[in-house]
């Protein structure tokens, strides 16, 4: 599995959504239900599927799925 294969799962199943949506649109502003908890979630999930620790700085920025792939790339993500 792919990098992004591995990303677009931990969306997935954050978010209860397909891949056909995970765009640059995919944001906190447009998602329904994307709260404190879906942002803890989601930390939670990418941290778990990377083996990584985000910091504090990171986890406040991760506002949206372009954003996500952002932060990834400082931890020597590829995607």
């Amino acid at each position: 599995m792919s990098n992004l294969e591995k990303y677009n799962g931990v969306f997935r199943d954050v978010f209860m959504v397909k891949d056909t949506v995970l765009n640059d649109t995919f944001d906190n502003k447009s998602v329904d239900g994307w709260d404190s908890v879906k942002q803890l979630a989601l930390t939670t999930a990418l941290e778990d599927a990377f083996d990584i620790m985000l910091d504090a700085e990171d986890i406040l920025e991760l506002t949206s799925y372009t954003k996500g792939k952002e932060i990834l790339k400082k931890y020597e993500v590829e995607l």
